[in-house]
């Protein structure tokens, strides 16, 4: 499998399970075409043409020939300058790996980090804000952290992979749309009646369950585990989190319990005051989750991963189907016994 299309199917499988709809994103691609088509000189030089066919700024090949072949990959969630001179030594002592894949974006792909926020104001939408009041919210957030990535290193491990001779890539926004997708739906099918049943639901997943082990399963961080959950929303994608003054519209429009990966502290207390329940199902499993099921589909087509770097990875690819011939973390741990 061609580097390329390892990029391709990302950005495909983030579109398919994209809260803003397919309709919305060929719009998204239209209004960048125009864009570059009324530029000129310079700024048609610098413009950066994957937004002609790919929504996610966020998700980009950051180093590498696009047709390279494929078959085994390192992946994880946060990959930097320590984990590609990991993944360099591991290739010194023969272990085959073709390319490196971060879930958190890195090069240029963090700095357009601000660019995929705006999906917030469509999340919110769907659960009875209006959009043009979410854009407005979510329209102060974006430029504060636009100006706090300014100043960041954001070459220095693209560097590395290219000195290493790494392929790179990082896939961020359309593993968050997966998980957020698959959450909705498990949480849809589970009618969570009280708060607890929010977090017994999402133990029934690996990932949680792992994390659990380790400390850090899903927790209560706002209201208590006998509140009746209400209306729960899935927190899970739009780049990194939203403005606290969301938190009050959302309440208005009926919103009892949040369920995300993380919460800052502004919005925690907000939270608090607007009697919105907050359930943090834990950072690195939920991203595993994600990045799991984007894996899922390389793994039917035979490309061979390992994890590391924070990655819980659990297979959900049915016998029958081609496999990498890694097993699961409940697997693993059975062998272990």
């Amino acid at each position: 499998m061609k580097l390329e299309k390892v990029y391709r199917m990302a950005v495909e499988l983030g579109i398919s399970k994209d809260p803003r709809g397919k309709e919305e994103i060929g719009r998204v691609l239209d209004d960048a075409r125009r864009e570059y088509d009324g530029l000129k000189g310079d700024k048609k030089r610098f413009f950066d043409k994957e937004r002609l066919t790919n929504p996610f700024a966020d998700t980009r090949i950051l180093f590498g020939d696009p047709d390279l072949e494929v078959r085994s990959i390192m992946v994880g969630i946060d990959v930097e300058t320590p984990e590609l001179i990991l993944v360099d030594r591991l290739r010194d002592r023969g272990k085959k790996i073709d390319l490196c894949i971060s879930h958190h974006p890195e090069g240029r792909a963090l700095a357009s980090l601000a660019d995929v926020m705006s999906v917030h104001a469509d999340v919110w939408a769907g659960y009875g804000v209006p959009v043009n009041i979410g854009e407005a919210l979510i329209g102060e957030r974006i430029e504060e952290v636009r100006r706090g990535l300014m100043p960041q290193n954001h070459q220095r491990p693209i560097d590395c992979a290219r000195l290493l001779d790494v392929p790179f890539m990082c896939v961020h926004t359309p593993a968050d749309n997966l998980v957020t997708d698959y959450l909705n739906r498990m949480l849809g099918r589970a009618k969570p009646r009280l708060v607890r049943d929010v977090v017994d639901a999402l133990l029934k997943q690996e990932e949680y369950r792992d994390a659990s082990v380790r400390g850090m399963g899903p927790t209560v961080l706002v209201g208590d585990a006998k509140n009746r959950a209400g209306k729960v929303l899935v927190d899970m994608t739009g780049g990194t989190g939203g403005p606290d003054s969301a938190i009050e519209k959302l309440a208005q429009a009926g919103v009892g319990t949040i369920v995300g990966m993380h919460m800052g502290e502004k919005l925690r207390k907000e939270a608090g005051k607007q009697h919105i329940n907050v359930v943090i199902a834990g950072h690195m499993a939920s991203d595993s989750i994600g990045f799991n099921l984007f894996l899922d589909e390389l793994q039917k087509k035979g490309v061979k991963s390992t994890a590391f770097s924070g990655l819980i990875r659990v297979s959900r690819v049915k016998a029958g189907k081609k496999s990498s011939g890694k097993t699961s973390a409940k697997k693993k741990s059975a062998k272990k016994k």
